[in-house]
């Protein structure tokens, strides 16, 4: 059995999500992704068009609460938090031996401009997201070997 890794923030709409697809693409060998928020909205439609870029469809996705991941009593390895480190204080414990880790990225909700100049700001979260986890699963798979 792999081991589980969360990802949270606040709306489940975006950083997360991406985090989940590219652990899940660069390191589904090793471990299980899923993502949740502390207040879980809709798909950002501009997550969904720069992972589509990417070659990676989260259209599909659904968001969910991280206190509904919590009441279930799913058990993670790890338990990370993209989000700013105001809403990753109001992230619950969760039960077990998770390695709580917190990882800052700006949120695509907040993103302005055109829509291209959008999309490029978000284009760019999203890479240094991929670079986070691509890192993040190079140390971790090598030091499991």
């Amino acid at each position: 059995m792999k081991p589980k890794v969360l990802f949270i923030c606040v709306h489940n709409s975006a950083r997360s999500q991406m985090a989940e697809a590219w652990l899940n693409q660069f390191c589904g060998d090793f471990f299980e992704a899923e993502s949740a928020g502390l207040e879980p909205g809709t798909l950002n439609p501009l997550t969904v068009e720069v992972m589509k870029d990417a070659r990676i469809d989260i259209s599909k996705n659904k968001t969910q609460s991280v206190f509904d991941v919590f009441k279930f009593g799913r058990l993670f390895a790890y338990v990370i938090t993209v989000c700013g480190e105001s809403n990753a204080e109001k992230c619950p414990i969760f039960p077990g031996s998770a390695q709580r880790l917190h990882w800052s990225f700006p949120d695509p909700s907040r993103v302005t401009g055109t829509h291209e100049e959008k999309l490029a700001q978000v284009r760019a979260i999203r890479d240094r997201i991929r670079a986070k986890i691509d890192n993040w699963c190079a140390e971790i798979c090598s030091t499991a070997r």
